[in-house]
């Protein structure tokens, strides 16, 4: 089923989406990568607040190739998303509701996400340059140095991405594979 949502998310939305659905995103979104949430956890960690607020935000995990001339963003495809499974149920009990990557995620991280009705999407690897054109506007607003892993702030246009894991905890990585057989 194609939906169209807005972001940062509502909790319904969140919670009325399906594995499986394809999905397109208007509005704002955030990118961080290893090291921007290995320094998020460490903040947590020694009590100091964090660059943004996690409450019904979503995070993609990206780190952009330099933009051109024109553009606000360069190559922006997804990175693999078990890399953040360490930190990623500390952000989502602070409320994050999305996540945006490629691969498969940790028991850990799907009990987070049904724990607190959030959502896992995939973003299409290898398709970098298209999911940029969806991209409006790109702003550095924590961990400058940190270059292309810096978090930034994204405004998307119709950003396309693929519910994996729904609130309910249905992995459509599982669930393809035991249709494939059965076919």
């Amino acid at each position: 089923m194609d939906r169209y949502i807005n972001a940062p998310i509502s909790d319904e939305d969140a919670r009325s989406l399906r594995a499986g659905d394809y999905v397109y995103i208007t509005g704002t979104i955030y990118t961080a990568r290893d090291a921007a949430h290995k320094r998020m956890y460490e903040a947590l960690g020694e009590g100091k607040e964090l660059p943004l607020s996690m409450e019904n935000n979503i995070i993609y995990y990206m780190g952009p190739s330099p933009a051109r001339e024109g553009r606000p963003i360069g190559s922006a495809g997804p990175t693999t998303a078990s890399r953040m499974d360490k930190y990623a149920p500390s952000l989502l009990d602070l409320g994050l509701k999305g996540m945006i990557g490629k691969g498969k995620r940790s028991q850990a991280v799907k009990d987070a996400i049904i724990r607190n009705g959030a959502v896992y999407f995939a973003a299409v690897g290898g398709a970098g340059a298209l999911l940029a054109q969806r991209i409006t506007k790109s702003t550095v607003i924590a961990y400058d140095d940190l270059g292309t892993e810096a978090i930034r702030e994204l405004e998307v246009k119709d950003f396309p991405v693929i519910v994996v894991i729904d609130s309910e905890g249905n992995d459509l990585y599982e669930t393809a594979v035991s249709q494939y057989r059965k076919i």
